[in-house]
């Protein structure tokens, strides 16, 4: 079992605070992810999610959920999603982001990500995952593809 997913088991224990514990220690991992606060809700192989909350210091001047909140809110999924699934013997990194922005993001949205199995036991280096956010009411406001680089772990 990989290390964030050992975490997150363990945190997701502790009631009321488990999410946020884990969430916390996620972002002091990749700090630019804190910037958005995230709350994971889900973690599991090939799945995550996550919520951003919609407050100020993520507002554009429209009041909504700013474009590049929502990416990070993506990436941050993503991210989370590749370190829980990935075999032990490859690494990845990720190498393009195609997003389409389809609604206004009015209210807390809740970021996705999720691949197939199968992806992950290829021999294709370029593995897409599929992420997208829907606001409280189930309104799509983005989505897209990260596209990852998966390749061996280099042996030592």
């Amino acid at each position: 079992m990989s290390q964030v997913l050992d975490l997150w088991k363990k945190t997701r224990a502790i009631p009321v605070v488990g999410p946020w514990a884990f969430s916390f220690a996620f972002g002091q991992k990749a700090p630019y992810f804190a910037t958005i606060r995230p709350r994971f809700t889900v973690l599991e192989p090939n799945h995550a999610e996550l919520v951003i909350p919609k407050r100020r210091r993520v507002h554009n001047h429209l009041g909504t959920v700013h474009a590049i909140a929502l990416c990070n809110g993506l990436e941050a999924a993503m991210g989370a999603l590749a370190e829980v699934t990935i075999p032990r013997d490859k690494r990845w990194i990720p190498k393009g982001m195609e997003v389409s922005y389809t609604a206004k993001a009015t209210s807390d949205i809740t970021c996705h990500a999720e691949t197939r199995p199968e992806q992950w036991a290829s021999d294709d280096p370029d593995l897409p995952v599929k992420v997208w956010g829907t606001t409280t009411d189930g309104t799509v406001v983005i989505e897209g593809t990260i596209r990852l680089w998966v390749t061996p772990k280099k042996k030592q």
